[in-house]
């Protein structure tokens, strides 16, 4: 099986575009390169149920989802929306560029 390759990387800002947290944006936290799954701060929130402790006496905990890659789209702060990434090469290396106003992705 070829390598997964992704255009998302840790410590960006996604915009979700399907699925209940559709039209959200956050940082994401975790990218799982096997599953093409990506981990969204405060988004696809889920209750984790555990045996009550003195710390947590109700039991539940809240934590993020994966959430599919395909269902998340870069945001870019110039144009306000998500947009798709596209790769610059450059003397210096590859450069993750916004395919619709063309600024460079840190």
């Amino acid at each position: 099986m070829a390598k997964n390759k992704l255009k998302i990387k840790k410590g960006d800002t996604v915009k979700v575009i399907a699925g209940k947290a559709r039209g959200k944006t956050g940082k994401v936290l975790r990218v799982d390169l096997e599953k093409e799954r990506v981990v969204v701060e405060r988004l696809n929130m889920v209750k984790r149920h555990k045996r009550p402790t003195p710390d947590n006496p109700q039991g539940t905990l809240e934590r993020e989802a994966p959430i599919h890659v395909s269902n998340v789209m870069y945001y870019c702060s110039r144009c306000n929306d998500g947009v798709r990434l596209g790769v610059r090469r450059t003397e210096g290396g590859r450069l993750r560029v916004c395919k619709q106003c063309g600024a460079e992705v840190e």
